[in-house]
């Protein structure tokens, strides 16, 4: 028998062997997950040098609002807001802490961001109720009993707070018992509850005691108040007390229930 030729051996030999590799190709769906995938990379990175790195979106101003007694100018100062910095590395609450400790005159502030280039303070500065004479000048104290400014001149409509704690007795008990700030705020409590319209003529808030706080009035007119307790029922008989002896000079609602009015 004759040999096979070279051509079926080639044919054999392919046989054996089995048809090529085919190429392994990327799914469609995963192609696109991974083209999404970069994108997002390069967007994010894109926005964190944009952010943080370019010149686009950093603080060139300060804006400040709803001042009045306090300068727009010293607002700015006490903030110490790093012009220049990315906006958005501003640390508004640190911002806001330097304000409040700086500035106590200030009660509420709200640091807000001005894109793209500002930030913004909303100051609501505290106002009086109250002022204790010290010294020469005037400690300012607002409707928390907070004692918040000292001012040489003592501001229009704002009735002074008279401590008269130093006497023996019952008036140094209350002060051992309930502490000087407590009976300050017990006096904001009184001077919060007096009817505005007794309010405009009160000059001056005596306090004896906790329960011992009395109102001296313009035109020589006193008003025995007690304790701030059942403020509203006191304001309430307080105003019909004085339309019904408009001629009085003393008045005491130191018990709403049972008032009293005495002096022509």
């Amino acid at each position: 028998m004759a040999g096979s030729t070279t051509a079926e051996r080639g044919e054999r030999q392919q046989e054996s062997s089995g048809p090529p590799p085919a190429r392994r190709l990327i799914p469609p769906r995963l192609r696109t997950i991974i083209i999404l995938a970069v994108a997002l990379v390069l967007v994010g990175a894109g926005s964190v040098w944009v952010l943080y790195g370019s010149n686009w979106l950093r603080v060139e101003r300060v804006s400040v609002s709803g001042t009045r007694i306090l300068t727009p100018a010293e607002v700015r100062e006490a903030a110490d807001v790093p012009v220049g910095a990315p906006l958005i590395s501003v640390d508004t609450d640190a911002i806001e802490a330097r304000l409040r400790r700086k500035l106590p005159r200030i009660d509420v502030v709200d640091v807000v961001r001005s894109w793209p280039h500002g930030i913004g303070l909303k100051v609501t500065e505290r106002t009086p109720v109250l002022l204790v004479q010290k010294g020469g000048n005037f400690v300012e104290v607002d409707d928390e009993g907070v004692r918040f400014a000292t001012v040489s001149e003592a501001p229009k409509g704002v009735p002074a707070l008279e401590l008269t704690l130093s006497q023996p007795g019952s008036r140094a008990a209350s002060l051992r018992r309930f502490g000087e700030d407590r009976l300050v705020r017990e006096a904001v409590r009184v001077a919060g509850a007096i009817p505005a319209a007794v309010a405009q003529r009160t000059q001056a808030l005596k306090v004896r005691s906790y329960d011992e706080i009395s109102l001296e009035l313009s035109g020589g007119r006193t008003v025995s108040w007690g304790s701030g307790e059942k403020g509203a029922a006191k304001a309430r008989t307080l105003t019909a007390l004085m339309k019904a002896s408009p001629e009085a000079r003393y008045f005491d609602v130191s018990v709403p229930t049972a008032p009293a009015s005495s002096g022509s």
